[in-house]
């Protein structure tokens, strides 16, 4: 049920268990933010977040909150790339996402990467309150712009922060910040010659397994210099944390794809072969 007075921008989604499988027991949104979702029941709901302008403007606020019963599994993404237009106002866009995951249900929040245009300012925050059982994998990324028009990380402002919470207690809080005022951000010593940067988090039982091999796998790999692709992980409490920048937006989508190459066993199918062809 939407509620009373809709917010502008807004998008809900529920998951439950119903008749033995994850099944949509909620889902709205109101202008301009649409909400598709078309595997609404089975092993696994699918659901993407779209956009009628095809992005953000000046001044444009979106949020979703997202809330998943004990035992579904959600994987969430976007229907392409969240756009932030030119903004000579700077005035300042943002999203807001907030998911509420009870015990052993699993989500896979993989949106397309945010492409930030010249003189833009972009603020996301993302908040993840999990039980015990809960897992969760975040895909959080961001390029350089429309880099073959020549804007290369020109937008005046990013901010992104990431939030995950396991019953109250916070067990991962990332925050990113680039913004001109410190500096040209194309700079050598910033994000130089990379166009696209990520960061996927694992945390959770259900995906202990996969945390271990990620971090093994990156570990074992030698440093190349100057690489075109260059990648690090850690482990962080309850699962991993990688990391990736390249100077090639499909080389970076390839290798974060295989290293979620998990996911269609989890999901009853594979999310990454649709993005990859």
């Amino acid at each position: 049920m939407t509620p009373s007075v809709p917010v502008r921008g807004s998008a809900a989604l529920s998951v439950r268990v119903v008749a033995g499988q994850s099944a949509v027991t909620e889902a709205w949104s109101t202008n301009p933010v649409k909400l598709l979702t078309p595997r609404m029941r089975g092993s696994s709901v699918w659901s993407y977040l779209s956009n009628f302008g095809g992005g953000l403007v000046a001044g444009d606020e979106t949020s979703v909150k997202l809330s998943l019963g004990a035992g579904t599994r959600c994987f969430f993404t976007s229907q392409a790339s969240t756009k932030v237009y030119r903004n000579p106002q700077h005035r300042r866009c943002s999203h807001r996402l907030t998911a509420d995951l009870d015990k052993d249900s699993l989500l896979i929040l993989a949106p397309d990467p945010v492409q930030s245009f010249d003189d833009s300012i972009y603020t996301q925050t993302q908040e993840f309150h999990l039980k015990f059982g809960a897992s969760l994998v975040l895909l959080d990324w961001f390029s350089a712009g429309r880099a073959a028009c020549g804007e290369r990380w020109s937008f005046h402002r990013l901010w992104s922060r990431n939030d995950i919470f396991m019953e109250r207690e916070r067990w991962l809080l990332d925050s990113m910040l680039l913004d001109r005022a410190h500096g040209p951000l194309n700079g050598t010593h910033r994000l130089g010659r990379f166009n696209t940067v990520a960061l996927v988090a694992l945390v959770g039982e259900t995906l202990a397994g996969e945390a271990t091999r990620i971090l093994a796998r990156v570990n074992a790999q030698p440093l190349a210099k100057r690489a075109g692709l260059i990648f690090s992980a850690s482990a962080i409490r309850g699962g991993t944390l990688l990391r990736v920048a390249g100077e090639r937006h499909e080389e970076v989508a390839r290798y974060v794809f295989d290293s979620l190459g998990f996911a269609g066993r989890l999901l009853g199918d594979d999310p990454w072969a649709r993005k990859l062809n």
